[in-house]
């Protein structure tokens, strides 16, 4: 049987998409970000999957240190492109580089997600995999796209929610991983935890 009122949960990550997600699906959470450096971990030689699950796990540990009753939810998502593994653009020329790149072919998007409570030590780690078909994008709409400015802090220079009617074709896999949180895997995460959405009373 689900709890009534289940342990804290806590967001580590300052995403707007991800609370909005969190919030649209009816959980109750609060936001702490975690001062984890992404640049220190290593691209090289890793699967999207194991390197999207590794930062997630560290920026749910660095949370969970300070509040070890709750539960801590963290999240990384980056795009896999022939195994190259792509994140945020540091500028909009690297911007401009990436989305010429990735608006030439289909491509995929990876989260890792991690729950951790460190008084039970609970710990689950998964990801999942969204492939990305998009429509070549002429030179013109890639400055426009960059002009724009909706590339910065998005995996990929690009968020779907955004732009997907314009510049995607279709997608196989879950909508909201693409977004940076796919909603239908951590529900079933939380689920092996007794924990649900809250359910909307009617009028």
């Amino acid at each position: 049987m689900v709890e009534e009122h289940p342990s804290p949960i806590i967001l580590a990550s300052a995403s707007p998409r991800r609370r909005q997600l969190l919030t649209e699906a009816g959980y109750r959470f609060t936001v702490v970000t975690s001062d984890v450096d992404e640049s220190v971990f290593p691209t090289d030689g890793v699967s999207a999957c194991d390197y999207t699950k590794q930062l997630a796990l560290a920026k749910a540990n660095s949370v969970a240190s300070e509040f070890p009753i709750s539960l801590v939810i963290g999240a990384d998502t980056v795009v896999d492109f022939h195994r190259q593994i792509i994140g945020k653009a540091a500028d909009a020329k690297e911007a401009q580089q990436i989305t010429a790149k990735l608006f030439s072919t289909p491509h995929n998007v990876v989260t890792g997600i991690a729950i951790v409570r460190l008084s039970d030590a609970t710990k689950l780690l998964a990801s999942d995999t969204t492939t990305v078909y998009p429509r070549n994008m002429t030179a013109e709409q890639i400055a426009d796209h960059i002009a724009g400015g909706s590339w910065k802090d998005k995996a990929g220079a690009y968020a779907i929610q955004e732009t997907g009617d314009e510049f995607v074709e279709r997608i196989e896999g879950s909508l909201t991983n693409v977004m940076g949180l796919p909603m239908e895997l951590l529900a079933s995460l939380l689920g092996q935890l007794k924990i649900s959405a809250e359910r909307k009373q009617r009028d």
